[in-house]
C-alpha cells in the first residue's frame, strides 16, 4: 500500500494544487494512504480537513519582514518544527514526500532528505522562491508550471506538468444561461470580470471606481469581487451611486459561473490564477501585485504576454491606462479572439492526473 505525505499551504495558491494531487492520487490508486503536513494557524489547517484528509501542524513561522520580537522565536520554532518533522517521517513512513511550497515544506523535506525519504518539489510560479530552489537539489522529481525553468533546476529532474487545478472552477461549457441568472445580470451585454483574490486587490477596486463612468457609456456590465478587505467601505461609498449593470460583491464562490459570463477578465497574476484561465481560454488584462516575494507575479504574467496570450498592464499605470487598453480591446474583436486562442493553448489542463501517475510511477520502480 503506497503512503505519501504531502506538504505545504498558507494560501489558496499551494492548498489547492495539493489538494489535487491528492484527489489524483486517490482517483489511480484507492488503497493510497495520505498524510498533509501544514502550519499551525495556516488556512490548510481547516480547508484539508474538510477534503477529507488527515493533517499535522508545524509551529514553523516566517521571518516578518518589518523589525519584530516574533522574529526571535523563529529559529526555535524552525528547529522544533525539524524535530516534528522527523517523528512524523519515522511513525508513517512515507513512500515519497511532496512539497507543494508554504512554511511547512522547508523543514519536512528538508528532514525527509536527511533521512534518504525520497522527495518530489510542485514550483507554481515561473520563479521560484528560495526554500524550493534549495529542496529541489535533494528531489527526485521536480513538477513545473512553465518553460525554461532549467534555469532554477536540474533539468533532468524537471516534468512539466502544470499546475493543478480546481476542476470545477473551470467547468464553464454550455454555463452562460446559468450565469446570467444566478449573477442578475443582461445576456446580450458584454461582461468584464475584475478578480483580485479572497482578500482583494486596491488597484483593481480603484480602476473599477474609476471606470464607471466608461463602463455606463460603453453599454458593458461588470462583475466584479472587492475581497474581503474592501468590501464594506465600497458598499457604502457606492451604494446610491453604482450603476445597475455593475454586480459588486465580496466573494464569488461559483467561480465556474463567473468566468462562465467573462468576456475579457482583469486579474492579479498568482500561479493557480493563470492556470486556471489558461484552461477556460478568454482575454486576459493581468495588473500584477509588485508586492509578493522576488516580484513573481509580474515574472508570471510575462511568461504569458512574451506569447501574445495577455496584457500585462502595471500597478503603478493601472489607472491611468485601462480605460484606453479595455476600449481598445472591446473594439477589437480579433485581438481579443488572438488573445483567447493564444492563452487557450498554454493549458494543462490534466496537470493533477499527470503528476500522480509520475508519483506513482517512481513509487512502483
Amino acid at each position: 500500500m503506497p503512503k505519501v505525505i504531502i506538504s505545504g499551504g498558507g494560501t489558496g495558491g499551494h492548498i489547492f494544487p495539493a489538494l489535487a494531487i491528492a484527489d489524483a492520487l486517490k482517483r489511480q490508486d484507492e488503497n493510497i494512504e495520505i498524510l498533509f503536513v501544514g502550519a499551525e494557524g495556516k488556512m490548510e489547517m481547516e480547508r484539508v480537513p474538510i477534503a477529507g484528509y488527515d493533517i499535522i501542524g508545524l509551529p514553523i513561522r516566517g521571518i516578518q519582514r518589518r523589525i519584530s520580537l516574533a522574529n526571535l522565536k523563529v529559529p526555535f520554532l524552525l528547529i522544533k518544527s525539524l524535530w516534528m518533522a522527523r517523528s512524523i517521517l519515522h511513525g508513517y513512513k512515507p513512500d515519497v514526500v511532496i512539497g507543494v511550497g508554504g512554511y511547512a515544506s522547508g523543514p519536512l523535506l528538508r528532514m525527509a532528505a536527511w533521512m534518504g525519504i525520497p522527495t518530489m518539489v510542485q514550483e507554481q510560479n515561473s520563479y521560484p522562491g528560495i526554500t524550493n530552489k534549495l529542496l529541489a537539489k535533494r528531489a527526485k522529481k521536480i513538477f513545473v508550471a512553465y518553460e525554461g525553468m532549467e534555469r532554477f533546476f536540474p533539468g533532468e529532474k524537471i516534468v512539466l506538468s502544470g499546475n493543478p487545478i480546481r476542476k470545477q472552477a473551470v467547468a464553464i461549457t454550455d454555463k452562460r444561461s446559468e450565469a446570467v441568472e444566478y449573477f442578475s445580470l443582461d445576456k446580450d451585454k458584454s461582461t468584464l470580470f475584475f478578480v483580485g483574490g479572497s482578500l482583494g486587490a486596491l488597484v483593481i477596486n480603484q480602476a473599477v471606481e474609476k471606470l464607471l463612468p466608461f463602463i455606463c457609456k460603453k453599454e458593458v456590465q461588470v462583475l466584479w469581487q472587492t475581497g474581503a478587505n474592501s468590501f464594506e467601505s465600497l458598499d457604502v461609498k457606492l451604494k446610491a451611486s453604482l450603476p445597475s449593470q455593475v454586480k459588486m460583491l465580496k466573494f464569488i464562490e461559483r467561480m465556474d459561473l463567473a468566468y462562465a459570463l467573462a468576456d475579457v477578465i482583469i486579474s492579479r497574476a498568482g500561479a493557480m490564477s493563470i492556470s486556471e484561465l489558461c484552461v477556460i481560454g478568454k482575454p486576459v488584462i493581468f495588473i500584477p501585485s509588485p508586492y509578493v516575494s522576488e516580484d513573481h507575479q509580474t515574472k508570471n504574467a510575462l511568461a504569458l504576454t512574451q506569447k501574445d496570450a495577455a496584457i500585462l498592464l502595471k500597478e503603478t499605470e493601472a489607472l491611468d491606462q485601462i480605460e484606453k487598453i479595455l476600449e481598445d480591446l472591446l473594439d477589437n474583436e480579433g485581438k481579443r479572439l488572438g488573445l483567447a486562442e493564444n492563452i487557450k493553448a498554454l493549458s494543462k489542463p490534466t496537470a493533477d492526473d499527470d503528476i500522480a501517475h509520475h508519483v506513482l510511477e517512481y513509487i512502483r520502480s
